[in-house]
């Protein structure tokens, strides 16, 4: 029984961390453009497919297949953003949220036309040998995962409270005029944050199509949904909520399905997010803001 409950816990943690991984995309962006870019799931479905593409179109070897697959879903963030999102920062939310359907549904049907609707069955490039501790044995998918979303968040918060551009995204964060008369340039530190949390999207993808082995056009669909409820369930805009919220989040999902129902656990995960939402609508890490009018 112990053995089992461990072993859902580490499958929790290994999916929580990919949807950590996507939800940061989430809370990076709300928290600089204060935009939600609900086409950042599709991102993590063209990270997959330029990832097949890499391995079995150009015959790459996996680490620098895995290096373009990141490059280019960091290039394609830096496009939606300037096409896309960038006329409409002063839209109101709706715009927005049409644009980025919109965008959603585009690559989508993009990826439709390019490579069909049939499932394409893909190899994982994740060959590392399973770790046996005592009773419960660990993956090697589980344990690349693992490191992989550790080293990211740890790089990411470095880069955010130690550099200069993540000094500069948390003045944008604060206060775009005030940080553009301070010399900082917004338009390029709004897209460097599209630039990162698609990486990251892209780096979700890899490890989630290494869990599944599975291509299909709506691939980043329910990932992105989940993650987006990571994001608000850790509060959005706070990046060590949307690491809390994608752990939190990973680790309910596979508890209710090992002893509930796997039928249920999507609502339950849903229910658990409204009941934080009620106890503290800000989120587990979120500030409450006040709005001067």
């Amino acid at each position: 029984m112990l053995t089992n409950i461990i072993e859902q816990l580490l499958n929790g943690l290994r999916t929580g961390s990919i949807y950590a991984l996507i939800a940061l995309g989430y809370t990076m962006v709300y928290g600089i453009a204060k935009m939600i870019n609900f086409a950042h799931g599709d991102i993590i479905m063209v990270g997959a497919y330029a990832l097949y593409v890499a391995i079995i179109n150009m015959q790459l070897p996996a680490i620098p297949a895995v290096l373009l697959t990141c490059v280019t879903c960091a290039v394609l963030g830096v496009v939606i953003e300037k096409v896309a999102y960038k006329p409409l920062r002063k839209a109101p939310p709706l715009a927005v949220l049409i644009t980025a359907i919109g965008v959603s549904y585009f690559l989508q049907s993009a990826s439709l036309l390019i490579f069909g609707a049939t499932p394409i069955p893909f190899k994982s490039i994740i060959n590392v040998p399973a770790v046996k501790l005592g009773s419960v044995t660990v993956s090697g998918l589980t344990i690349v995962t693992l490191i992989v979303t550790t080293v990211c968040m740890i790089a990411l918060t470095l880069f955010i409270n130690k550099t200069k551009a993540g000094s500069a995204m948390r003045a944008v964060s604060e206060d775009k005029g005030a940080a553009s008369l301070m010399g900082i340039n917004v338009n390029r530190t709004i897209s460097m944050t599209f630039a990162i949390g698609s990486f990251l999207a892209a780096v979700a993808g890899i490890l989630y199509i290494c869990q599944y082995q599975s291509l299909r056009p709506t691939l980043g669909a329910l990932p992105g949904i989940k993650a987006f409820v990571a994001a608000v369930l850790g509060g959005i805009g706070s990046v060590p909520g949307a690491m809390i919220g994608g752990i939190l989040l990973g680790i309910i999902e596979s508890i209710s399905k090992a002893y509930i129902s796997t039928e249920l656990a999507d609502a339950i995960v849903f229910g658990v997010l409204v009941v934080v939402l009620l106890v503290k609508p800000s989120g587990l890490m979120g500030k409450n803001s006040t709005e001067k009018v």
